[in-house]
């Protein structure tokens, strides 16, 4: 085998055997136009394991031993896990400047109002609502909040805990932001920033598929994120996928999705308060 690259194919038996898995447990649409990408991803797994073949690759991942050690770097693999800080940015300002100024009063210590981030990837969601958050607070030093971060990725989700970002990621945001809740790199030669260990702190994050049957949620949310995840799934995984997502948010909590994504046709307890933007309905429930 070249040390570089694998001249085997996907066959088209193994490429039913991995899609069917990949919709059945992740939910992710695999059609054949998305055979080559698979192939192309999964290269670089089949290089580290020193396999010949596609075939060889696949059953080992579904072997007793691959299931244990090699199917969460397959799924690494094949998910898509594109975020910045500040991405649809109109969200962030609804949240600070309209929904806070309204509901904040209502949070304290004892009551903080709880958020998940879910489909999270590398943290940049989840660090942009703790900066919107902490900028509220600054105002009203008795709010409290508490956010979480999921996603089925280990590998984001370790860097998502680390919190260093290449510094480009943040040329955008206000200098006040980049000075109140980043540190530079001490190498002048690394061009990054992380963000600070008081504010790492006030965020946490966990492995979750989306797909499970039960999240390990005791409280509902007052605000749930999934941003551009289900433009993945076929239309009724949509609707199953948010109808379990509405059943851990409160009444009148707030469901942000990517502005890519529709509830249109959805039979869901759900009214429009902003694009993209959900609330649960009280009377609909």
């Amino acid at each position: 085998m070249d040390q570089f690259f694998t001249s085997d194919t996907l066959k088209e038996s193994d490429f039913r055997r991995l899609s069917q898995f990949i919709e059945n447990h992740l939910g992710i649409k695999m059609p054949p136009t998305k055979r080559v990408m698979l192939e192309s991803r999964l290269q670089k797994r089949l290089r580290l394991l020193k396999y010949d073949t596609f075939s060889q690759y696949i059953d080992f991942v579904f072997s007793d031993e691959g299931l244990q050690s090699e199917l969460y770097h397959m799924i690494d693999a094949v998910t898509t896990n594109k975020t910045d800080f500040f991405r649809e940015a109109d969200h962030f300002d609804f949240l600070l400047n309209h929904w806070l100024l309204q509901q904040g009063s209502r949070y304290n210590a004892a009551t903080p109002c709880r958020i998940w981030s879910a489909g999270c990837a590398s943290g940049e969601e989840v660090y942009t609502l703790m900066i919107v958050m902490e900028e509220f607070k600054r105002q009203h030093p008795d709010f409290f909040y508490s956010i979480i971060g999921t996603d089925i990725s280990l590998k984001v989700l370790h860097e998502a805990v680390d919190a260093v970002y290449e510094e480009d990621k943040i040329a955008n945001l206000p200098i006040e932001y980049k000075k109140r809740y980043f540190l530079k790199s001490k190498n002048p030669a690394r061009r990054a920033v992380r963000v600070k260990p008081e504010f790492r702190n006030k965020v946490r994050f966990e492995r979750l598929n989306l797909m499970d049957k039960e999240y390990p949620f005791r409280q509902a949310f007052d605000i749930i994120f999934c941003r551009n995840v289900i433009i993945y799934f076929d239309r009724k995984t949509q609707e199953q996928l948010v109808y379990h997502l509405v059943s851990h948010l409160k009444s009148e909590g707030l469901l942000f999705l990517g502005h890519s994504e529709s509830m249109t046709g959805l039979n869901l307890p759900l009214s429009l308060v902003a694009p993209t933007v959900y609330c649960k309905n009280k009377e609909l429930i």
